[in-house]
């Protein structure tokens, strides 16, 4: 039996349409409702649908260490590392973990390796000590938001190819959307030569502009040094689990901050779990994450 072009149109139609979108479970009916719009605004955009989010904190919990510090620390505790990268950890434990010369710090300390042996190498940290501490409301929402016809990228302070790895397998978007610190490589090994601009504070945005090249409809982060990238957004603006004490040289609270500006203001539960290592305050005294709930 010939089925009718014009019933066949339609059919075909209605499966590629996106399903109804019923919500994140965990987020407030108002950022719901904040979803629904943009999803409506843009269901039949025909150029770019993008989103951006932070990782550490925004995806991924980071109480009471970010996976990248944990995994340095301890690849030096097991691994037979040469005095100068023993170096560089000295150099690196008494500065603040948030800054240009620590996170870049990072990308030179695994270098040499090459990108699948790092994507290895954190994928075991993850398997070991994080595999919990994925924030399964916002997991969803990068489903939700894939299914809506968004790309979905991840700008991170953390080294690119060390978060590559699981974060593509967690969230099911291409290695290649996840951008962090990164350095060349050469003859299949990574170097100690940062390719700029460094996704910290307003490199985030510079990183969106300079990779992804068009300015994305949603960005989420959960810090004051994602501030610049979400604001960036030239839609929805998101934060997750916004400080509430006002940093030295502030005068208000990212929490305040947010709620003035009228960003979507998520929580997630994120605490320290038990039998968690904790390799990077007990043998290197870096400070911990606390919990912002």
């Amino acid at each position: 039996m010939r089925i009718p072009v014009t019933l066949l149109s339609l059919a075909l139609l209605f499966a590629c349409r996106p399903r109804a979108f019923e919500g994140i479970s965990g987020f407030k009916a108002e950022s719901n409702k904040q979803l629904v719009g943009l999803f409506e605004r843009y269901r039949d955009y025909t150029g770019r649908k993008i989103a951006v989010f932070d990782g550490d904190g925004t995806v991924l919990g980071q109480v009471p260490h970010y996976l990248a510090d944990e995994c340095m620390y301890e690849h030096a505790e097991v691994a037979s590392v040469s005095p100068e990268k023993r170096k560089i950890l000295e150099k690196l434990a008494p500065l603040s973990n948030v800054s240009i010369p620590y996170v870049i710090g990072r990308v030179e300390y695994f270098s040499g390796q090459s990108l699948q042996s790092l994507r290895e190498t954190g994928q075991r940290c993850f398997d070991l000590y994080y595999k919990n501490k994925m924030y399964a409301p916002m997991k969803a929402l990068v489903g939700e938001l894939q299914r809506q016809g968004f790309e979905v990228w991840i700008v991170t302070a953390s080294p690119e190819a060390l978060y590559q790895g699981f974060l593509s397998r967690e969230l099911g978007i291409p290695v290649t959307r996840i951008i962090g610190v990164k350095s060349e490589v050469q003859h299949g090994l990574t170097t100690n030569t940062i390719v700029q601009p460094v996704p910290q504070d307003a490199g985030k945005q510079h990183a969106i502009e300079t990779f992804i090249q068009d300015r994305p409809q949603l960005v989420g982060g959960n810090s004051r040094g994602d501030r610049e990238m979400i604001e960036y957004s030239s839609d929805l603006k998101m934060i997750i689990n916004p400080d509430q004490h006002i940093s030295e040289g502030d005068t208000e609270s990212m929490a305040d901050y947010a709620r003035r500006e009228g960003w979507l203001v998520e929580r997630v539960r994120d605490v320290k779990e038990e039998g968690f290592p904790g390799i990077s305050a007990k043998q290197w005294k870096v400070r911990e994450n606390r919990p912002r709930e």
